[in-house]
């Protein structure tokens, strides 16, 4: 049985995966290439979907595909696993005569640095996915994809044309979901850090309103709330955060970062325009009209 191996965070899926997969599939030699997501790759601290999540996309991304198999070993194992072990796991389950392992560019910079390099290289033919136009060793055998994509770019900037047509819609939703939820909880915390009190957050998304969030929380007073201000702006422009306006008063300041509203108010003026309470109703009446 000849085999390729694809690993990778896949975090999510784009278009650059598919093109290795199909670029593999014209130009080795293979009965069967494994597309194996990580649980959480090595040379990482986190991931941002799911290993359930990104499988399912997988498998729905190459479910025609008969020569690929969506393998979960590394996931189930829910930790950090090395190439190594998951090559001597495939030796051991199937009987393999040659294998093939596609890694990226950036990766076969620094092959040298992974774990046990030498072993991996003797059990295996090292294929490069080149998206440029480096030289490599005539004998080394290279995928051309022309796709200068990475997971991490996606990530900052969702942009739909990079992401495979079959799994488009629901990734675009997920990311823009969970980067949206990972904004907000940095604001309440900045925030709740800080000793602002009676922190609300109001998901406005797909209700009409003029944008996706909105945050709400009382300050001690005029100090108090200038030095919240100062915080936010400080701490959230290092997190690429963008401000569209800041209007600032000495009882009400207004950060407008385009898809968030995030609103500083002294108690009185809180109490006196019960901005919650408009957009509690504000959802209400919605759901109204949608029955």
């Amino acid at each position: 049985m000849k085999i390729a191996i694809f690993g990778g965070s896949f975090d999510p899926p784009h278009i650059g995966h598919e093109m290795i997969v199909h670029e593999a599939l014209r130009h080795l030699d293979i009965d069967t290439l494994f597309v194996i997501p990580t649980y959480l790759n090595p040379l990482k601290c986190d991931f941002v979907a799911p290993a359930t999540k990104r499988i399912t996309w997988l498998t729905q991304l190459f479910e025609t595909q008969q020569k690929v198999k969506i393998c979960d070993y590394e996931v189930k194992q829910q930790r950090r696993v090395y190439t190594i072990e998951t090559i001597e796991y495939l030796l051991k389950t199937y009987e393999i005569s040659k294998i093939y392992l596609i890694i990226g560019a950036d990766n076969y910079k620094i092959f040298d640095q992974w774990r046990d390099h030498d072993k991996i290289q003797s059990h295996c033919e090292l294929v490069v996915a080149s998206r440029d136009d480096t030289i490599y060793p005539k004998d080394l055998k290279k995928l051309n994809i022309n796709a200068k994509i990475s997971s991490s770019k996606l990530r900052a900037h969702m942009d739909g044309a990079f992401i495979p047509k079959m799994i488009r819609n629901e990734v675009i939703e997920y990311y823009t979901r969970n980067i949206m939820e990972k904004r907000i909880e940095r604001i309440v915390s900045i925030l709740d850090t800080n000793k602002a009190e009676s922190i609300q957050t109001f998901d406005m998304s797909n209700k009409d309103y003029i944008v996706d969030a909105v945050v709400i929380a009382t300050t001690l007073g005029e100090r108090h709330g200038a030095a919240l201000l100062e915080t936010l702006k400080t701490e959230l422009k290092d997190k690429g955060e963008i401000f569209l306006n800041i209007d600032e008063s000495s009882d009400w300041a207004i950060l407008d970062m385009g898809d968030i509203l995030v609103h500083l108010m002294s108690p009185a003026y809180r109490e006196k325009y019960n901005i919650e309470e408009f957009l509690t109703n504000r959802e209400l009446e919605l759901n109204q009209e949608d029955h």
